[in-house]
């Protein structure tokens, strides 16, 4: 097809840099607590608008908002005094061929279930307060019954996305580093909470990972036990470092934190929304699951847009695919990176232009690679439809 660029780039391997700087946020981070509940409303009313219409409808909830609330923290066991306040707000077809679907109910059970399977101290139901405020959206008839019969939608808006691959040391350190430590060293360690940010930052061959961590307080007895439980926090981090990366690795929990004042990273449920820290769907990692500002991003909140035609997310989701295909099948790729722009109102597997920057290893050409480049971005953008799929079996992650 048409559309499709590829050129070599030229500039310092991101691995060679003398900076990086990778950043992400943990599962219980506001920003992700708000990514989180907006991707699970989609996902949820995008499964009934199947079930009852045989196609997904207009909507979009990708503008969820937390307000911190405020907590009293103790050792021992303190108490949330005023509950986190959470806004969810968009768009949904609220109405469609003489039946109504009730968006609202389907919204507030899907965002108070995702906070019941991820955050273990949380209660949604005493720790939180919910207000839905999904305004109407509108549904073309003609687009749902042309994706009844299987035809591509049109792009709704005029917009772009941006993937890379492969990752370097620094970002695979920092992206499993939270994993694990949500995964693995929480559930032997009860204290340690679901809001975890990791910052990495790599100075030549060394790198530094500056870790914020919420303690869950009636688990942790004392500042000694506090102390601890960091210190093992911090040699668990030290130790599967050793899995991503050869450099040097150096570790800092909770550097905020005051033992003399008694002043620690202490929360009552496991989240610094709780006390102080308001949430944003948009805010936060990007598809790939971490910040990179060493590298080309999309500042689309992908979280929560639809699955169907709403570009700031498929095209995003769809880069990130294609580059790390490219990496995969093609020998000789150091680096690549994939741009992708639509024009609103036209169909989404044609967009207005595919974009391929190659960075190649010493002694191959990009020339060379072109034809199978090609074949790969052609592939994807034929089966663009399977995104949708992905996105509402979440199998496939938004931040």
């Amino acid at each position: 097809m048409q559309n499709i660029y590829i050129e070599k780039i030229l500039h310092t391997p991101i691995e060679e840099l003398l900076i990086e700087i990778v950043e992400r946020k943990g599962i219980g981070h506001p920003d992700s607590l708000a990514d989180g509940m907006a991707e699970a409303m989609s996902r949820e009313l995008s499964k009934e608008y199947i079930k009852r219409f045989g196609a997904v409808l207009h909507h979009n909830t990708d503008e969820t908002q937390i307000v911190a609330g405020k907590s009293k923290p103790a050792f021992g066991g303190g108490e949330v005094v005023e509950p986190i306040y959470v806004l969810l707000v968009g768009r949904a077809t609220k109405e469609f061929e003489g039946e109504y679907i009730p968006t609202d109910k389907i919204a507030l059970k899907a965002a108070k279930n995702y906070v019941k399977q991820h955050m273990a101290n949380l209660d949604p139901e005493t720790d939180m307060i919910f207000n839905v405020k999904l305004g109407e959206g509108s549904t073309d008839l003609q687009d749902v019954f042309r994706r009844r019969k299987g035809e591509i939608p049109l792009a709704n808006d005029t917009s772009f996305g941006i993937g890379f691959a492969p990752l370097t040391e620094t970002e695979k350190l920092v992206y499993n580093v939270e994993r694990r430590i949500y995964e693995e060293f929480r559930k032997k360690n009860p204290a340690i909470g679901e809001d975890v940010k990791v910052m990495g930052l790599r100075e030549k061959d060394k790198i530094t990972l500056t870790i914020a961590v919420a303690f869950v307080d009636k688990y942790v007895r004392d500042i000694k036990e506090y102390d601890a439980i960091k210190q093992e926090l911090v040699s668990f981090v030290k130790d599967i470092s050793n899995e991503y990366t050869q450099r040097e690795v150096e570790v800092f929990v909770n550097t905020a934190d005051n033992y003399e004042t008694g002043c620690v990273y202490l929360t009552v449920t496991g989240t610094s929304a709780e006390n102080g820290d308001d949430g944003n769907v948009g805010r936060g990692n990007r598809c790939n699951g971490l910040i990179t500002p060493c590298r080309p991003m999309s500042m689309e909140a992908a979280s929560g847009k639809n699955p169907v035609n709403h570009v700031g997310k498929i095209y995003n989701i769809l880069a990130n695919i294609i580059a790390n295909k490219c990496v995969e099948e093609i020998e000789g790729i150091r680096e690549v990176y994939v741009k992708i722009l639509s024009q609103i109102g036209k169909p989404i597997n044609e967009p207005r232009a595919l974009c391929v920057q190659v960075l190649p290893k010493k002694g191959y050409d990009v020339e060379s690679m072109e034809s199978k480049i090609k074949e790969i971005a052609e592939e994807e953008l034929s089966n663009i439809n399977k995104i949708t799929n992905l996105v509402i079996e979440g199998k496939v992650r938004t931040f």
